[in-house]
């Protein structure tokens, strides 16, 4: 996001001493996968953590889930980059955000309709805390998260798999939606 800051800032900053208009920013979108370039005083600046867009069906109802997908690049993720016993935006950049078109049961508990910033709080042992938040347009992730806005908290065991992936990911499949990256696996029980 810092980055993205600063060409923002730059841009801008340029686009006022040269007159040169507004920044433009530009999606390439499909059903499975989205990327998102900024375009910025001419110049294309592809994000890092790629924005990825999954849509699906879960028991004959529409779902998407949207997230910044940021990659392992051999640091040490678990208790460090994502530390435990805290907020965690579920993805890069902006916060994760899922859009339910009709009511939904989420680890047994309802979930209206509607858009919901995804966060969760990793544990070093035990499950993890899943959180759908009413604020689902938050750019700066969970830097804005106000637990004023959750509307379901769920608990989620997470599996340990040991295969690695490299880039985070969000699949809508058996159970419902299920998060992985690294050697995490969080399947979140979806109806």
């Amino acid at each position: 996001m810092k980055t993205y800051q600063t060409i923002l800032s730059v841009a801008m900053a340029s686009m006022v001493l040269s007159s040169c208009g507004e920044p433009k920013v530009s999606e390439s979108k499909d059903s499975e996968v989205a990327s998102e370039t900024m375009e910025v005083a001419g110049k294309a600046e592809s994000r890092p953590s790629p924005l990825m867009v999954k849509e699906g069906e879960i028991g004959g109802k529409s779902f998407k889930v949207q997230y910044g997908s940021p990659a392992v690049k051999g640091r040490v993720l678990w208790g460090d980059l994502v530390p435990y016993n805290v907020v965690w935006r579920t993805g890069a950049n902006e916060a994760s955000f899922v859009d339910l078109a009709q009511d939904m049961v989420v680890q047994g508990k309802k979930l209206p309709a509607g858009k919901y910033s995804l966060f969760t709080i990793p544990k070093e042992s035990g499950d993890w805390a899943v959180i759908f938040n009413s604020e689902w347009d938050l750019e700066h992730g969970h830097f804005q998260y106000d637990e004023k806005n959750d509307v379901l908290r769920v608990e989620v065991s997470p599996e340990w798999e040991s295969e690695s992936q490299e880039s985070l990911s969000m699949d809508i499949q058996d159970p419902g939606l299920v998060i992985r990256w690294e050697k995490l696996k969080l399947p979140i029980s979806i109806k």
